[in-house]
């Protein structure tokens, strides 16, 4: 130790393997100075410890010296011969892009590959515009909503008011949702087999949520446009609010069933789908109670 230990990245920790190379076991320096002397390092390893493979997806190396609050793993082959180490520091530089990775998702932009400082304006616009031209066709799904309800909004211009508050606060929800999910599922807070779970208990919240929001849009609607279309809005609030909630539940869930990554289950994405959603919804309800 006295010769190599200077030019050892980790001190503290020392990894034992056999003669063709196996880790078999990790020792702390503090443990090594505390026995007898006398003792062999045989006596002192209980063969349980925790390693990565060289395989392994570098989030697996944040996810597990976060979960084991350690300075650094060992690296093993397919065949559990020692290859290196993972450190801290390591992580901490992986930790971040992949935290920038995900907000460039969340932002439905393609993560870019370097500095934004040093990305020219092309590579920001070829970035961009893939997922904006996607939302594009996302939108005219709303459109083709509000078209197939013209003659009914013509008939009723006060419920073209309430069209804005209805669908944001659907696309609020959900995203608020959404990104629950999808930290809570990075961070390993969340398994993909407890979604039921978490279905069950947004369930819950989306009610309280939707009650609270459509008594207050209740409210305003008496105040703008009398009883029957406060009722329309405010069971409409609810309604929106109750699914953009379980939306933004299972479409994390469902991505990462898929092996696809749930950032994708952004803000601008859940803002599009329950901008048709909602609107539907909202119809549907105004059609029922006004006709």
């Amino acid at each position: 130790m006295r010769k190599y230990g200077r030019d050892s990245e980790i001190f503290n920790i020392l990894y034992v393997t056999d003669s063709n190379g196996l880790l078999i076991d990790i020792v702390r320096m503090r443990r090594l100075i505390m026995v007898p002397p006398t003792t062999i390092i045989s006596e002192m390893l209980n063969y349980q410890f925790v390693c990565l493979s060289a395989y392994d997806d570098r989030e697996v190396a944040v996810e597990q010296i976060q979960r084991y609050d350690v300075n650094a793993l060992p690296v093993v082959d397919s065949e559990g011969v020692l290859v290196g180490i993972v450190t801290v520091d390591d992580i901490m530089d992986v930790a971040e892009e992949e935290a920038t990775e995900d907000f460039h998702k969340g932002a439905a932009v393609t993560p870019l590959e370097m500095n934004y400082t040093a990305a020219a304006p092309a590579v920001l616009f070829k970035k961009r515009i893939g997922w904006l031209v996607i939302l594009i066709f996302v939108n005219l799904l709303s459109a083709a909503v509000i078209s197939s309800y013209q003659e009914y909004l013509q008939a009723y211009v006060a419920l073209v008011l309430f069209m804005p508050l209805l669908i944001a606060s659907g696309g609020n929800t959900g995203a608020q949702s959404a990104t629950l999910m999808v930290r809570a599922l990075s961070t390993g807070d969340l398994k993909l087999d407890g979604w039921w779970q978490a279905l069950g208990k947004e369930i819950f919240v989306g009610l309280m949520l939707g009650a609270a929001m459509g008594g207050l849009t209740w409210l305003l609607g008496i105040y703008r446009s009398g009883i029957d279309v406060a009722m329309v809005v405010g069971l409409s609030m609810l309604s929106i609010v109750v699914v953009a909630n379980l939306l933004g539940v299972l479409l994390p869930f469902t991505l990462s069933k898929f092996k696809l990554d749930p950032a994708v289950a952004s803000s601008p994405l859940i803002t599009s789908v329950m901008d048709a959603i909602g609107l539907s919804i909202y119809f549907s309800i105004a059609v029922a109670i006004l006709t």
